[in-house]
């Protein structure tokens, strides 16, 4: 919905994180014409517009109230509209090459090892062994480069429902897509939440959602039904990690989320966080949940990433270390105030 059919005493109601359902519009006009977001050289993040008469209306994205984030542009070097949703990539002035799904930004080639690295070892470095590991999401196929340095691991399912990612991401960024390349994966093109509805009991040791923003179609991936059918998939003390937003802007949200998790998950539920420059605030957060068996201490590396070699490269991790996991979980005084199942 146009933020601007929003008046003004509703918008007041609302806290701006709830705003997020009206980020996604039905309406066919609006949806062909939202995300033209580069602009006399420039990409502007969280920014939609539509044509109105002879002209172009901007306005922000609810999911981000009252601010943008712009990258110089040098060179677009794709943009097509999967049956999904608008792929464009381009080349940045400071970032390298830079992902973008419906006008919102997926990753950099500066700074995507924060995230890949984050989403992966924190779930993976607190349980002993995994083997079999499940990824929602993450067509570029970074957080399988980042699985794959685990030598434990047997299985790798990777369920991504745009094939125009994967081979953008393959073509674009092969740093990031060599993870496709592992024998342990296995990949399957299809909505999430049917695979895993129809998943074994007890399959997987590991379950790794690298959703997009929830809004739209994606909301279902951070309420209650979609948490169970991870439960169900997970072994007893298996884990979850699934990405949860900026705890500077979407508190509420994150907060309805662990109140969730908490009703699903009778092991234990944590929230982590890791700076990441290109997205929203700099920071992105993590919630991490384990159900009833084996105890799970998430604050604490079990399986530290300083003794696994990894089936790429054997170098350090650039960006996450056993130091990083523990201090993921230290909390701002004022988000342990707002969220108040911390």
């Amino acid at each position: 919905m146009d933020q601007r059919k929003i008046n003004e005493n509703e918008l007041a109601a609302i806290p701006p994180c709830c705003l997020k359902a009206r980020a996604f519009s039905p309406d066919a006009e609006l949806e062909a014409n939202c995300h033209a977001t580069v602009v006399s050289g420039w990409f502007t993040e969280h920014q939609n517009s539509s044509d109105k008469g002879d002209k172009r209306v901007y306005f922000n994205n609810p999911m981000w109230p009252g601010e943008a984030h712009s990258l110089e542009v040098k060179n677009v070097l794709f943009k097509e509209r999967s049956k999904f949703q608008e792929v464009l990539v381009f080349e940045s002035a400071t970032y390298g090459k830079v992902l973008v799904l419906d006008g919102i930004l997926q990753l950099t080639e500066k700074d995507e090892f924060a995230y890949q690295e984050m989403i992966a070892h924190l779930p993976l470095c607190s349980i002993q062994t995994p083997k079999n590991v499940l990824v929602v999401g993450g067509g570029d196929g970074g957080v399988l480069r980042e699985v794959a340095r685990h030598s434990s691991v047997e299985l790798i399912d990777i369920c991504e429902i745009d094939q125009m990612v994967i081979d953008v991401s393959k073509k674009f960024f092969p740093d990031l897509a060599v993870g496709f390349e592992d024998p342990r994966v296995h990949l399957h093109v299809e909505d999430a939440l049917e695979l895993i509805r129809h998943v074994r009991k007890g399959k997987y040791d590991a379950i790794i959602v690298d959703s997009s923003d929830p809004v739209g179609p994606a909301q279902d991936l951070v309420e209650k039904p979609f948490f169970e059918m991870i439960s169900n998939a997970l072994r007893s003390g298996g884990v979850l990690c699934n990405m949860a937003e900026s705890m500077w802007l979407h508190t509420h949200l994150i907060n309805d989320m662990i109140a969730a998790c908490r009703e699903v998950f009778k092991g234990s539920v944590h929230y982590a966080w890791a700076n990441v420059p290109t997205y929203p605030s700099g920071v992105i957060g993590f919630i991490l949940c384990s159900t009833e068996g084996p105890h799970v201490d998430f604050r604490n590396p079990v399986n530290p990433i300083e003794k696994l070699e990894g089936a790429y490269d054997q170098s350090e991790p650039k960006f996450y270390n056993s130091q990083i996991h523990r201090a993921a979980f230290a909390l701002p005084s004022f988000v342990k105030k707002q969220v108040s199942s911390l």
